[in-house]
């Protein structure tokens, strides 16, 4: 059974790759990471990536279950843990929790997404840990916060059906989840910014705190500018796809051959700007068209007439005409586009990360950087580790918290401690 991190083994330039010369603002953090799917590990991807030392506690003997995950979840495992080291650990047992609570004397952070009551469950919950650190920084990601739903599991797409989000999603009558797990991620934003003003209380007390970020809420806060205009007006918003637009041209539109354009046409000077790219002279004279509020009046008609003159169009001459008219247009594009977006490959927004559910090797993919810069540079987060295999670093994390090599040993011949064997990770 392996127990060092295996690093001379991995393709050359594979851990830390010159991404790594980037800004790491959170350097010198140290964090605990006991989590799974995506709410936890996207926290711990966001710190990780501003340069924090994350090491992922992961459940021995069989790890992150998110590894093995089917069909549109198969890429969960490494989108979201790059950058981190992986210890696996068997907390069930008493010399697992021993060694957890040995390492959480030295951390500053500790950050977990299991189901209510599972931290506690396994000796290893705020009451127990703040025990062991007193300065300890405590992040509970859950399915709610305080309230009577709180011992509730919940998923993404649980709370967006519950918060209304589904309903303004879809169609009328319609509810639909959004194309992506918006909720799981905005929910660990929302929890490092708790972490960071709990670490920022704690320069000034010296005392840590429990801290936590939750689903529902999440998604609620959402649905807070529905809210305002319902209290505002007296009007529920109906659903997205069959709102009344504040613009009157707003829309996708099909242009010559299969492609689809949408446009923004967001102010007066942007509709006489808008009207001479395109050769349009009759629709700027006309009168019911003079302002933002009369084309809204008329889109039953308006849309149509214009949807006649992309469709003259190839995409990039509908969309070079919009650029030289300074109006908004983008695209209707798909998640492969993205893999070959100019934008991305200039500015350092998408990272060479080796997709493989297992961790420690797989081709090479550009995955999305934080989308954050940093000093006039412009300097994007980069990538210094690739996603790790099951216990990659058990030696070198348990060595570092002041382990003996007999007790590392120990750990491992008792199944406390496990490491996927190179070959595994590598197939």
């Amino acid at each position: 059974m392996s127990l060092s991190d295996d690093r001379e083994a991995r393709p050359e330039g594979l851990d830390r790759p010159a991404e790594a010369a980037n800004p790491a603002p959170l350097k010198g953090l140290r964090v605990l990471e006991f989590s799974h799917t995506i709410m936890g590990p996207c926290a711990g991807l966001v710190l990780a990536d501003l340069g924090a030392d994350v090491v992922k506690i992961e459940p021995a003997p069989a790890g992150d279950h998110t590894r093995r995950l089917p069909g549109f979840a198969a890429g969960f495992f490494a989108a979201f843990n790059r950058n981190k080291r992986s210890l696996a650990l068997d907390l069930k047992s008493p010399e697992g929790r021993a060694t957890a609570h040995r390492l959480v004397a030295q951390a500053d952070v500790v950050l977990e997404n299991y189901g209510p009551g599972t931290m506690e469950r396994l000796g290893c919950g705020w009451e127990d840990l703040k025990a062991v650190n007193p300065r300890l920084v405590y992040l509970a990601l859950k399915g709610f916060l305080a309230g009577p739903y709180e011992h509730r599991p919940a998923l993404d797409e649980v709370v967006q059906f519950q918060s209304g989000l589904a309903y303004m999603t879809g169609p009328p009558g319609r509810p639909l989840r959004a194309g992506a797990s918006i909720v799981d991620i905005l929910g660990a934003v929302f929890g490092v910014v708790a972490v960071q003003a709990a670490l920022r209380e704690r320069d000034t007390t010296g005392q840590g705190q429990r801290v936590s970020g939750a689903l529902f809420e999440s998604a609620v806060f959402l649905m807070g500018s529905h809210m305002a205009g319902l209290a505002a007006t007296g009007e529920p918003p109906p659903p997205m796809p069959a709102r009344r637009g504040a613009w009157g041209i707003y829309d996708a539109f099909a242009t010559a051959g299969d492609g689809q354009l949408f446009v923004g046409v967001t102010s007066d000077q942007q509709w006489l700007r808008f009207t001479e790219a395109f050769g349009l002279g009759n629709l700027a004279a006309d009168a019911r068209l003079a302002t933002n509020a009369q084309r809204s009046r008329e889109r039953s008609w308006l849309i149509p007439a214009l949807q006649e003159v992309f469709a003259q169009y190839p995409q990039a001459e509908v969309a070079r005409r919009c650029e030289a008219a300074g109006i908004s247009w983008a695209p209707v594009g798909q998640p492969a586009d993205l893999f070959e977006d100019p934008h991305l490959l200039a500015g350092g927004g998408l990272l060479q990360t080796a997709i493989s559910a297992l961790g420690g090797g797989g081709a090479l993919f550009g995955l999305p950087a934080l989308p954050v810069e940093f000093g006039e540079g412009r300097t994007r987060a980069g990538l210094t580790r690739q996603p790790p295999r099951m216990g990659e670093h058990n030696g070198e994390v348990l060595a570092e918290a002041g382990f003996a090599a007999g007790e590392i040993t120990a750990l491992a011949a008792a199944g406390v401690i496990v490491a996927a064997p190179l070959a595994a990770a590598s197939a």
